[in-house]
């Protein structure tokens, strides 16, 4: 029996891929590193240090050390949030209906805790949230199903009655590997990858869940 939903925040509670891909171009290129916009879908879902980690060995940089380049990109998105940031279509009804099956909820990140608690209550979203964890606080990031994991032991409830919504295919995978249900809703752009065909299911945006779905598992 589902006891508990766990959503990820990027791009599912918040259109935030296009200001992490604006911090991202802006700064990296700061550095040297010739991202485009259309480079950024390499390392989406990862934590920021993951992203830093993973341009750098392609394109190192001198001088600046990475931990200060992770939080210049964290500093530029949260500055964006507080200008811009809306949820998702369908995000509170999701949350209402949930709340009202007595289900738990939490909210698993690759974000830091300082963005998450920002999103959340930028979105007047953070009272519906029973836990917050982020992947920054796990020794590995999905697509590693750590912080899942994790987020279910903190509620106290057994993996396989968590749910996982995820717009990310790393999220999608993470999800699976920790053995949990999951409901895919891929960024339009990404609706004709296959990939998503491991979640159980996949629906174009939040605004077509039904609580049925999951209260039948």
């Amino acid at each position: 029996m589902i006891q508990a939903v766990i959503f990820d925040m990027d791009g599912l509670l918040i259109d935030s891929e296009p200001m992490w891909k604006e911090s991202e171009v802006k700064i990296f290129t700061q550095y040297g590193v010739p991202l485009t916009y259309a480079m950024t879908k390499q390392t989406m879902g990862l934590r920021t240090e993951d992203v830093v980690n993973y341009w750098y060995h392609r394109y190192p940089w001198a001088a600046t050390p990475k931990n200060v380049v992770v939080r210049q990109i964290d500093q530029l998105v949260l500055d964006i949030i507080q200008e811009k940031a809306k949820p998702m279509m369908g995000v509170i009804d999701v949350l209402n209906s949930c709340k009202q099956a007595g289900l738990q909820m939490a909210v698993a990140s690759s974000s830091s805790l300082e963005i998450i608690h920002t999103v959340l209550e930028k979105l007047k979203i953070l009272t519906y949230i029973d836990v917050i964890h982020s992947a920054q606080n796990e020794e590995h990031g999905k697509p590693h199903p750590a912080v899942f994991m994790t987020a279910a032991d903190q509620m106290g409830v057994p993996i396989h009655s968590c749910v996982v919504f995820e717009d990310s295919i790393t999220g999608v995978i993470a999800a699976k590997a920790a053995g949990m249900v999951c409901i895919a809703v891929p960024q339009h752009s990404d609706k004709e990858d296959g990939r998503y065909a491991i979640a159980d299911i996949v629906i174009p945006s939040l605004k077509q869940f039904r609580l049925d779905m999951i209260m039948a598992n």
